[in-house]
């Protein structure tokens, strides 16, 4: 594997564990950050991904535009676009005062952020 890829690894990881750990959080626990830290998990192994592949890919949040660049490889991972553009959202929709996640968005983020976790470290041999 090339260290790029690792990098791209262990920051997604971090994004999993910080998410992981607001979620399970009993004394105020920050559902927003579980939101955006769930869409940036997945963001990142797919650029691992992509990275692996010598993929290129534009700077973006948009998890649409980063699988179909995978597409090309993996034509089976279609499966995962609705999940991949409900994460999309996460990316900026709470990180600004005006609207914020509850518990069963958060679930629901997370849930799917390990959806799109497993596949692709199933893809990078992990």
């Amino acid at each position: 594997m090339k260290p790029i890829t690792s990098e791209w690894i262990a920051k997604a990881e971090g994004d999993f564990a910080t998410a992981q750990r607001e979620l399970s959080a009993t004394d105020h626990p920050n559902y927003d950050a579980v939101c955006f830290h769930a869409q940036q998990c997945a963001e990142k192994y797919l650029k691992a991904f992509l990275q692996e592949a010598n993929i290129s890919f534009p700077k973006t949040h948009d998890l649409a535009d980063l699988l179909a660049s995978a597409l090309s490889i993996e034509p089976t991972w279609t499966s995962m676009t609705a999940d991949l553009n409900a994460l999309s959202a996460f990316a900026v929709e709470y990180r600004y005062p005006g609207d914020s996640a509850d518990l069963n968005e958060a679930r629901e983020a997370f849930e799917k952020c390990k959806n799109v976790r497993d596949v692709l470290r199933r893809a990078l041999h992990l």
